[in-house]
C-alpha cells in the first residue's frame, strides 16, 4: 500500500511539472525608468554679459562678466545654482530745478558699476533652461549737485539692496550657452554731502534691467 502511495505521488509530481513546463512565462511589468534629460547643466561656468537699465528718469547701459555653478539633480530636470556678476556701467538720472539763482540747479546721479550675488532655480527642457533668480545687489553711484557759474559738489557711495528676476538659457553647443534675462533691482538710501550745502539722503532707488550673455561651461 505504501509503495502504491509513493508511486502515485511520484506520478502526480511528474504531471504537475510537465503541466508547469507547458505554461507560458509569467509576464511582469518593468518599472518605468526615471526621465533623464539629454543635457547635463552641472558644473562651473564663466561668461560675458551686457544690457540696459531704466526707470523713471534713469537710463543707460552696462557690460561685464559672470561666474557661476549649477547643480542638476540625478536623473532630474531640476537645476539649482549660484551666480556672481559685475559690470561697468553708465546709467544716469538727472533732475533740474529752479533754486532762485540765475541758473537752475542740476542733480545728476551716475551709476558707474553694479553687480549681484544670486541663487538660481530652474527647469531644464533638454538644451533649454528656464529659471528664476534672486539675491544681493549693489551699485556704485556718484551724485553731483551743480549750478553753472556758482558751485559744483560731488559725493559717491556704494548702495546695496536686492534683485529678483527670471530668464532663459540655451545650450547651443556642448560647452556654450546663450541667455537672456530680466531683473528688478532695489537699492537702499545713502546720505550724500554736497560741500557747505550740507547732507541729504538719496532715498531708495529701483530700476529694471534686461541683459543678454554668452557662457562657457567647464565639462
Amino acid at each position: 500500500m505504501k509503495k502504491l502511495l509513493l508511486a502515485g505521488a511520484a506520478l502526480l509530481s511528474l504531471g504537475t511539472a510537465a503541466s508547469a513546463a507547458d505554461l507560458p512565462a509569467r509576464p511582469y511589468a518593468k518599472a518605468a525608468p526615471l526621465v533623464s534629460p539629454g543635457y547635463d547643466w552641472s558644473g562651473f561656468y564663466i561668461g560675458v554679459m551686457g544690457g540696459g537699465a531704466w526707470s523713471d528718469g534713469l537710463s543707460g547701459g552696462f557690460g561685464g562678466g559672470t561666474i557661476g555653478y549649477n547643480w542638476q539633480l540625478p536623473a532630474s530636470r531640476f537645476v539649482f545654482g549660484i551666480e556672481v556678476d559685475a559690470a561697468g556701467a553708465s546709467i544716469k538720472d538727472s533732475q533740474t530745478e529752479d533754486v532762485g539763482l540765475m541758473d537752475p540747479a542740476t542733480l545728476e546721479n551716475k551709476i558707474s558699476a553694479l553687480g549681484s550675488v544670486t541663487g538660481r532655480a530652474g527647469y531644464a527642457l533638454d538644451a533649454a533652461l528656464l529659471y528664476v533668480k534672486g539675491g544681493f545687489a549693489w551699485a556704485d553711484n556718484k551724485a553731483t549737485l551743480s549750478v553753472p557759474g556758482f558751485f559744483s559738489f560731488s559725493d559717491s557711495h556704494v548702495h546695496s539692496g536686492y534683485t529678483v528676476g527670471a530668464g532663459v538659457e540655451y545650450m547651443f553647443a556642448p560647452s556654450w550657452s546663450a541667455k537672456a534675462e530680466y531683473m528688478y533691482v532695489n537699492l537702499s538710501s545713502k546720505d550724500y554731502t554736497f560741500g557747505d550745502l550740507g547732507t541729504a539722503p538719496s532715498g531708495t532707488a529701483d530700476f529694471h534691467t534686461i541683459k543678454a550673455g554668452i557662457n562657457y561651461h567647464f565639462r
